[in-house]
């Protein structure tokens, strides 16, 4: 069920300027009916500015008239005044420092699970540099004494969708760029 913005204040504009019964108030701002009556007592929500739903679009004057006729009709919010659901960005994201340090052990399994991704992507699956890959795969890195291969969904750096569907692209580049590597394959393997 979705709320207004601000349900409290929203009630409390409710209350103020309506005949709306404090069921219906309630049911709207998703409070309970006695809140609502506190409220129309002042002994909640005293110095509260109210917040006209009307005019930030969550409901109509219409939809308001039709519910003071009718004490058992409900308060529907408005379709569009339901927010529009985050996308995710494709970018670079913040990965906390305590979590920095684990990027090289993530590396370092990834290196060794899934030779088949490039760079490209494990720079993008992770949030780290291809220098820094680089360095892990070469054994210059800095802390390469320590490096212990860890899954990176288990240190929170990727989720497991996101590995496998990185993983799929790859397998699909390499199969989708040399058509005789799927023949080698079905070749080599043991007849049943």
């Amino acid at each position: 069920m979705s709320l207004p913005l601000m349900p409290k204040a929203t009630a409390v504009w409710l209350v103020e300027n309506t005949t709306l019964t404090f069921d219906q108030i309630a049911e709207f701002c998703g409070l309970h009916p006695l809140e609502v009556q506190a409220i129309a007592d002042g002994e909640v929500a005293v110095q509260m500015m109210g917040l006209d739903p009307i005019a930030n679009g969550q409901t109509t004057l219409a939809e308001i008239e039709r519910c003071q006729k009718d004490g058992d009709a409900r308060l529907k919010l408005s379709a569009h005044a339901v927010p529009v659901s985050v996308v995710k960005h494709k970018g670079p994201r913040y990965t906390p420092i305590a979590k920095r340090q684990d990027k090289p052990d993530a590396i370092s399994w990834i290196l060794k699970a899934h030779p088949e991704l490039s760079d490209s992507q494990i720079s993008k699956l992770i949030g780290t540099t291809k220098p820094t890959i680089a360095a892990v795969r070469d054994r210059s890195h800095w802390n390469s004494p320590n490096i212990k291969p860890r899954h990176p969904v288990g240190l929170g750096l990727c989720t497991l969708p996101e590995l496998d569907q990185a993983v799929q692209r790859a397998t699909k580049g390499k199969k989708g760029a040399d058509p005789t590597a799927a023949i080698m394959e079905h070749e080599d393997a043991p007849a049943d």
